[in-house]
């Protein structure tokens, strides 16, 4: 009799249980239940990626399209560039792809992105973080690409990508990081892309970088501080065919360096404080196509540097003063299509390279000693002119009858120092039709050549002359003007004697530089027209002081003497 009533009590405490349980709460209109607690909340804070419940009931089983404000959805892509977010937002565990770029994202806390173990990308570009955990990438075991450029890490702990099994793509560039591990790498077997771009690294490990990425197949360290490369740092990175290590430090390359690393494809080693080669540096690169050592302050380039380099294409060496430059440098480089020097004259030295940088230096080409068609053309024209009409000065110049006599000489010392010019410019035209199309073959012959050496002379004697005598005859004309009674005009005697000595000043200032080789280098061979221009040339100080005697001394006490002349 009192087994009814009991279980009717237990059928009433077990629906009131129930009830507490959290398993059929009923919420009021325009409220949702927190899961198994007795707790009812505003349908407005459902999926809004903050933990309202206490519990995550509220942020379980979202679909990707309750996601915070500011944010964009594109089926399992979530996009929320410039969200102002603070914290890794909270969305469907679904997700491929995530974007959280330029917000104020400052740590990584464990487990951040534990659930999205379909992610695949991660962005996190252009954020503040500073911290980041051990454990913030666990579960991750999907992810492809990893983007952390533009941060704040100093640090990154060992083991932090250990769950990242099929991580192709590392970007850590524009951080802070001082220095790293190879067990910082531990677990990334699939990493074919690491970037450390833009960071303050004094050095690489000094045990093999890339023990725990056998498949790395592209480094790039450019932008940072370091030094020197151990012969141990690429030991087991026999996978690598692109290394970047430009705008570094590094001031010596050790012989075995770059030994490992036999699948090599592409070295870039610019800006630099490489000073030295050894002879043997690149003897295991047998696959290297591109080589880059520009602006490094290298003093001298072996003969035999780049023999076993046979595939190279690219050889990139500009803003490299080579003393030593010659034709065996790069006679084994048979596949080189493409090379980049300091100087257009040093394409002379590798006339089967198809395409070399700079094909002109303004004035000449690789085809032509006269680049332009218009200097081509004029080149015939002034000399032309300024040969037949200072010879017909001079021819016609006894049959006029002056009374300055002293006048006259000087005017037909003037012409034939012109004359000198007219010749000159006909043999830079002669020679510019005899390279005609293959001027890149003859360059260098020609400005080490005697021809071009007295060519130059000529030029030169030309022009000092000429400046000296009209600077002569303007202080003649300006002696007979402004003192006309005084008696003062030069006599014959004394107008020979000026002539004679502005041309022995002339054909010493011509021809001193042939004197001394080792002093004054190629001084006329500085280009394909034989002028001496060293303005921004650094081979030769010798020539450089020369130049500025000459150029900017003479005028100097020029301007003095007729300063002097109207005070």
């Amino acid at each position: 009799m009192t087994s009814g009533p009991i279980f009717f009590y237990i059928l009433i405490f077990g629906k009131y249980f129930s009830h507490g349980s959290g398993q059929e709460v009923k919420c009021s209109l325009g409220y949702f239940p927190c899961g198994n607690i007795t707790k009812c909340l505003p349908q407005y804070l459902h999926c809004n990626s903050v933990d309202d419940c206490g519990n995550q009931a509220d942020e379980e089983n979202c679909a990707i399209s309750f996601v915070p404000i500011k944010c964009l959805c594109r089926d399992l892509q979530l996009d929320c560039d410039e969200s102002k977010l603070r914290t890794v937002p909270s969305v469907s565990s679904n997700v491929t792809s995530m974007s959280l770029q330029r917000n104020l994202i400052r740590k990584l806390p464990a487990d951040a992105f534990k659930k999205y173990h379909d992610l695949r990308t991660l962005f996190l570009q252009n954020n503040k973080i500073r911290s980041i955990s051990k454990y913030s990438f666990r579960g991750l075991y999907n992810l492809t690409k990893l983007h952390l450029s533009n941060n704040r890490i100093t640090f990154l702990k060992p083991g932090v990508f250990e769950d990242l099994h099929k991580l192709e793509w590392l970007v850590i560039d524009d951080n802070n990081l001082s220095q790293i591990s190879p067990l910082t790498f531990y677990g990334l077997s699939s990493l074919i892309l690491l970037g450390l771009m833009n960071n303050v690294l004094t050095h690489l490990p000094d045990r093999p970088l890339c023990q725990h990425m056998p498949r790395l197949n592209w480094l790039d360290v450019e932008g940072n501080h370091i030094h020197n490369l151990k012969n141990l740092t690429f030991t087991s990175c026999s996978s690598l065919t692109v290394l970047i290590m430009g705008g570094n430090k590094i001031n010596d390359l050790k012989e075995n360096t770059f030994a490992p690393l036999q699948k090599l494809d592409e070295l870039d080693l610019r800006n630099n404080k490489i000073e030295h080669l050894s002879p043997y540096v690149f003897k295991d690169l047998k696959e290297l196509s591109k080589l880059n050592l520009s602006y490094n302050p290298i003093k001298k380039i072996h003969a035999n540097q780049f023999d076993s380099l046979v595939k190279l294409k690219s050889l990139s060496l500009e803003g490299i003063e080579i003393s030593n430059i010659q034709q065996r440098m790069f006679r084994p480089l048979m596949n080189l299509s493409h090379i980049y020097f300091k100087k257009f004259q040093y394409c002379g030295y590798a006339p089967h390279v198809r395409s070399c940088k700079p094909n002109t230096d303004g004035i000449s080409s690789l085809e032509n000693l006269l680049a332009s068609i218009i200097q081509r053309v004029f080149v015939w024209v002034v000399s032309t002119v300024t040969f037949l009409g200072n010879i017909f000065v001079i021819c016609m110049r006894p049959y006029i009858r002056s009374e300055n006599k002293p006048h006259a000489m000087s005017i037909i010392s003037l012409c034939c120092a012109d004359c000198l010019m007219g010749i000159y410019l006909f043999v830079i035209g002669a020679f510019d039709l005899k390279f005609r199309g293959e001027y890149n073959k003859h360059a260098q012959m020609w400005i080490e050549s005697f021809h071009c050496q007295l060519t130059g002379s000529l030029a030169i004697l030309s022009t000092e002359v000429s400046v000296l005598l009209l600077t002569f005859l303007t202080v003649e004309k300006y002696i007979c003007i402004v003192y006309p009674f005084q008696f003062l005009r030069p006599r014959k005697c004394r107008t020979i004697t000026m002539l004679i000595l502005i041309w022995i000043i002339g054909v010493i200032v011509a021809f001193v530089p042939l004197s001394n080789k080792e002093f004054f280098k190629n001084y006329y061979g500085n280009n394909g027209v034989c002028f001496p221009l060293h303005s921004e040339d650094t081979e030769s100080i010798g020539a450089q002081i020369y130049s500025v005697t000459i150029f900017l001394g003479k005028k100097f006490c020029i301007m003095s003497l007729f300063t002097q002349r109207l005070q």
